[in-house]
């Protein structure tokens, strides 16, 4: 896969999506939205992933969303499948995603963060949605997935006012999940990865997919709802695994089948 604006790695069932355009903060423009659209379809589509990382190239910025110096010059840019970043508006990535946050994540940074199922952001990276400030809002998601992630009143603070919020504050409100030093960021999210990968990967999608598509249900509802990969879990060979290595007091070799 040919790539100018994204570095994709994959080892050891963990892929690597590096946003790379560092000189203008990682902002994304409508070459590198194609890029990732086709990075995260190579995600979904290659059994030997199971987990992928985001992050940005350099120290400064993880993404400062949209390129509006582009979208002055061009207009308003025509979205790729799946959205800003090729993943704001995905229904079918089920795989877990861990937002490595380096830097400034705001607006369509954010809201690419907020796609993803778990955040690490480095101990200098500021949070926000500033849209309305330059005559925008968060269309790409950011105002429906924030007070889904954080208490109503602070997300809609947030959202109004534009206001920017340091990691540690984003830690206290459970924006993200974990705060550390900037030169440990990646090994922090690779050290998720790797959790991760310990357990079935049938499982894990399965999860995913249930709690998110549980989302917004009632209870009852929620639970008697019936979900594709919850089903395909419970015929897997991994569903017999699993319990046959407790038994035997072993690791369990998932066959993710």
């Amino acid at each position: 896969m040919q790539l100018e604006f994204v570095r994709y790695e994959k080892r050891d069932h963990v892929a690597v999506v590096t946003i790379n355009r560092p000189e203008v903060m990682n902002a994304l423009h409508p070459p590198a939205n194609e890029e990732l659209s086709r990075v995260w379809d190579d995600v979904a589509d290659d059994p030997d992933v199971r987990v992928a990382i985001l992050t940005g190239a350099g120290d400064r910025a993880f993404s400062a969303g949209n390129d509006l110096k582009w979208t002055a010059q061009h207009g308003v840019p025509r979205m790729p499948k799946g959205g800003f970043g090729g993943l704001v508006a995905r229904d079918d990535l089920w795989k877990p995603l861990i937002a490595a946050v380096n830097g400034v994540a705001l607006g369509g940074g954010l809201e690419i963060a907020l796609a993803c199922d778990i955040i690490v952001a480095g101990e200098t990276a500021r949070l926000g949605l500033p849209e309305p400030r330059v005559g925008l809002m968060a269309a790409a998601g950011g105002v429906h997935r924030l007070p889904r992630h954080v208490p109503l009143k602070l997300a809609m603070g947030l959202i109004l006012t534009g206001r920017q919020i340091p990691a540690a504050e984003a830690a206290r409100i459970g924006l993200v999940n974990e705060v550390v030093p900037q030169a440990t960021l990646m090994e922090t999210a690779e050290r998720w990865a790797r959790e991760i990968l310990e357990c079935s990967p049938f499982a894990v999608q399965a999860s995913k997919q249930a709690a998110l598509q549980g989302l917004g249900r009632p209870l009852a509802e929620a639970m008697a709802a019936q979900y594709p990969l919850v089903q395909r879990l419970f015929t897997s060979e991994d569903v017999v695994e699993g319990p046959r290595a407790f038994a035997e007091k072993r690791k369990p070799v998932w066959k993710g089948r």
